[in-house]
């Protein structure tokens, strides 16, 4: 039986430049039961479809047309009491951002209390023992203890599993999850998606899924929609979706998705992949670490962030560094591009010990400009107040002693090297898409022309076509410019794509290390099979190749 109904829901927002349409006349109907994952990219019109079900549009948006029915209720027409009672109770939300969701400054035992005293009429006598049982529902150790935290001392995948059960706290029969495992490593994503299964099989609930992920979309889905530019484009089962796309932009969705067996060339469009590149040859070391170490002094003793690593990165070579959040990455990154201080250990660049020289003074150290990072939130890493070509040239500014105008015509050189239109030279941080400031990070880490770069989870927040086109662009300035990467990420079909080895680390140590074939296909630790295990897989591993007429 049909629990939802969407019939030509119009959606529009008021704006400065006129009426702009966001969701264009979709309709779709959600069974009893069902998990229907809706997907497409940013822009698409997925979560604004959600905040029109909900009624929780801003003040400039508007629904005409068409009609919402949930369980016979014309949700166009009820009342805003009537919709405060099915929020929580009949309908709940898992936002985006579990953090934003919550109140930093209330424990979120008291923020569970709230949702039960407001909907399933709970008591101050009994809403305690409820909102710890909703933990405990969410599979949270020690559910009492983490009653009275706080957000800030949770991690990011515990703070969704907090969000997810004010969702779940009152029996709701529709949970719609807005990309509820952005932001999370693959082994949390995966937990967070597995527990949203099990209890959605548990209490017999019907689920909405919006994600730009394919691959997680098609592991926990029944039924894809997949949308763009407000209209629903194709709709079907993921193993039809994956394997015979009839809609030209799916076909482009699928062939973005990172799979095992396919190369970074495969993930543009067909008739649009340029020859396969021919990678620079591994030369002798370019970086090598030795036993390094870094020690942070916690409340409660000492905390080994990292525990006496040991790895080289050749010249024209690429490395992938994979792991949990918190196994030690971030840090490693960051001693490497010398933000901080290693406690112990040695970072050999072209044979130089480069832990000699103090974070603080290497800001004037000669090789200051041969390692260069690109960093995983673009828009935070930029200075909202600068334009593209001011970001782009600050490290011409500061490393280099080129002359003004030398400095100008380097912009535009690099702008055009990682296919930046020259126009979007003069906007700033706020008005350039996720892909376009991705291309102005790049540009930036190689304007003073490194050796060495670090990409710090460069697509993690991206599209997958914007993401295929940004692994092609590395890929290629690699090719040209023989730059020697470390990628880290979490998404390791990401890595296999684009790295030559691969690092494992856990909890401040490598567990494994080796080339990307031997370390994705026949892993020796048990840790890396199960990274392994919780990476999202599309229903068929294989995707047929298609022409380009087609």
């Amino acid at each position: 039986m049909s629990l939802l109904s969407i019939e030509d829901l119009k959606v529009s927002f008021s704006t400065r430049r006129g009426s702009v349409e966001a969701v264009r006349g979709i309709s779709l109907e959600l069974q009893k039961g069902e998990v229907l994952g809706i997907v497409g990219e940013s822009g698409s019109g997925k979560s604004v479809t959600s905040y029109a079900l909900m009624r929780l549009l801003e003040r400039n948006g508007r629904i005409s047309g068409g009609a919402l029915t949930y369980g016979g209720i014309d949700l166009r027409e009820a009342r805003e009491s009537t919709m405060r009672d099915l929020r929580g109770r009949e309908i709940s939300m898992v936002f985006q951002n579990p953090r934003a969701a919550l109140n930093p400054i209330r424990k979120v035992g008291r923020q569970i209390e709230d949702v039960l005293r407001r909907h399933a009429k709970a008591t101050r006598s009994n809403a305690r023992a409820a909102a710890i049982k909703a933990l405990e529902a969410v599979r949270i150790r020690d559910a009492e203890a983490r009653y009275n935290a706080y957000p800030f001392e949770l991690s990011g995948g515990m703070c969704q599993r907090i969000v997810i059960a004010i969702a779940l706290a009152c029996d709701p029969k529709l949970l719609i999850a807005d990309e509820p495992t952005t932001g999370l490593d693959i082994t949390t994503q995966k937990a967070v998606m597995d527990l949203i299964a099990e209890l959605i099989a548990e209490r017999g609930m019907s689920a909405m899924v919006i994600t730009h992920d394919l691959g997680l979309a098609a592991q926990y889905c029944n039924r894809l929609v997949v949308m763009k530019d407000g209209e629903i484009v194709e709709a079907g089962d993921p193993e039809t979706l994956f394997s015979r796309p009839q809609h030209p932009y799916t076909r482009k969705l699928v062939d973005a998705t990172p799979r095992p067996g396919a190369s970074v060339r495969q993930l543009l469009p067909s008739g649009q992949r340029p020859p396969e590149p021919r990678l620079p040859k591994v030369e002798a070391p370019l970086l090598e670490i030795r036993d390094l170490t870094k020690t942070y002094q916690g409340k409660s003793g000492p905390v080994h962030a990292v525990k006496g690593i040991s790895f080289d990165v050749g010249k024209g070579e690429s490395v992938g560094l994979v792991g949990e959040s918190g196994c030690g990455k971030s840090t490693t990154s960051s001693m490497l591009v010398r933000l901080i201080d290693p406690t112990t250990g040695e970072i050999l660049f072209n044979g130089r010990d480069l832990a000699k020289s103090p974070a603080k003074d290497f800001a004037r150290d000669p090789d200051r400009a041969r390692i260069q990072m690109v960093f995983q939130d673009a828009t935070d890493s930029f200075n909202p107040r600068h334009t593209a070509r001011q970001s782009i040239g600050e490290p011409l500014a500061r490393l280099t002693t080129m002359p003004k105008q030398e400095r100008a015509a380097r912009i535009v050189e690099l702008a055009d090297l990682v296919g930046l239109p020259r126009p979007l030279l003069d906007r700033f941080p706020h008005q350039l898409s996720g892909g376009q400031k991705a291309r102005v990070g790049i540009a930036r880490a190689i304007a003073v022309d490194p050796q060495f770069l670090i990409l710090d989870e460069p697509t993690a927040a991206l599209d997958v076509s914007i993401q295929a086109i940004v692994l092609n662009l590395l890929v290629d300035l690699r090719t040209k410019l023989g730059i020697s990467y470390l990628f880290v990420s979490h998404d390791l079909h990401v890595v296999r794509l684009l790295c030559d080895r691969v690092i494992v680390m856990r909890d401040g140590e490598i567990v494994e290390q080796g080339t990307s074939v031997e370390v994705m296909e026949t892993p020796s630790h048990p840790y890396t099979r199960e990274l392994l295990a919780a990476a999202p897989k599309p229903p068929v591993a294989v995707m047929p190749e298609r022409s380009a007429a087609e």
